[in-house]
């Protein structure tokens, strides 16, 4: 057993309503107490579970045998999933009223860039909830079973999915094209070409994330977003964002965000889960909408 902390606030019911709404079946459980899932890592696999104590800001890590040889890897890939290292304190500054409402907002993470590259891929026109079932086919058609947890499989590794049938991919339900962009990006990270860590520059990595066949400009950023967990990102083309700013063209949205440097990703969070939520329109604004 290991134990890991946080800075408070940390809402913990809304970090696990949000993976719980994506959790994909073979690979996910999530409750109101716990979050658990398969994970491989350098060969080796297993299960790990989450259990956070609000009382103490500690998060208690319980890993399967398997995963007890990379323990170390696996406590630094949880902290980026759950956002532990955070500073909410200053993440409040710079959002001022923005963030008041619900001050213990973190940004969901993944415990891999490649495999949020797949789901942003698979997230592509549709609802969570379907690319979450889209995924979960995904992963029962190549996907590994884990030896020391029969009920979980492991997220398909690159190899096993840079070898799968793009035909057989689109018979799951989805388009060839978005089976062939799962096909080249797992070739590309086999190959090493594909950035699994943050590049030094975020914004020029986005772009080129945009090279690659079936990756947009949406799906760049999302997958930065979470895969790279880039704290000061913002999707002024994404269509939640652009319901709350009414009225604004793309550029406009994203000149209004850069009062949220470099904090964007969390001024996008709680855009997106503050109903009713519009931006003000004092004299600031009002130059800015010209």
């Amino acid at each position: 057993m290991y134990t890991l902390n946080w800075q408070p606030p940390y809402d913990w019911q809304w970090m696990f309503g949000f993976l719980g709404a994506r959790a994909v079946e073979g690979i996910e459980t999530v409750t109101d107490a716990w979050y658990e899932r398969s994970f491989a890592c350098d060969g080796h696999q297993g299960i790990f579970r989450v259990t956070p104590d609000v009382a103490t800001c500690t998060l208690t890590v319980t890993l399967s045998p398997g995963l007890v040889p990379v323990a170390a890897e696996c406590l630094a890939r949880i902290e980026r999933l759950f956002d532990l290292t955070c500073d909410p304190q200053k993440v409040a500054a710079a959002l001022g009223d923005l963030g008041a409402a619900r001050p213990g907002l973190r940004l969901p993470g993944a415990m891999s860039a490649y495999e949020q590259g797949v789901r942003a891929i698979l997230g592509q026109l549709v609802s969570v909830a379907m690319a979450a079932r889209l995924a979960s086919k995904v992963v029962a058609l190549c996907g590994e079973p884990v030896k020391d947890s029969p009920n979980y499989v492991c997220f398909p590794t690159p190899q096993a999915l840079a070898a799968a049938d793009p035909l057989a991919l689109k018979a799951l339900g989805m388009p060839l094209k978005r089976a062939e962009s799962l096909i080249h990006l797992a070739r590309s990270v086999v190959e090493g070409t594909f950035p699994l860590r943050p590049p030094e520059d975020i914004d020029a990595g986005m772009k080129a994330l945009q090279q690659r066949p079936g990756i947009g400009r949406w799906t760049a950023n999302y997958l930065a977003l979470r895969g790279w967990q880039a704290k000061d990102v913002f999707l002024p083309d994404d269509y939640l964002i652009k319901q709350r700013f009414a009225g604004m063209t793309p550029a406009q949205i994203r000149r209004y965000a850069e009062r949220w440097r470099p904090w964007r990703s969390y001024a996008l969070l709680h855009i997106w889960y503050t109903d009713g939520w519009t931006p003000s329109v004092d004299g600031e604004i009002a130059g800015v909408q010209q």
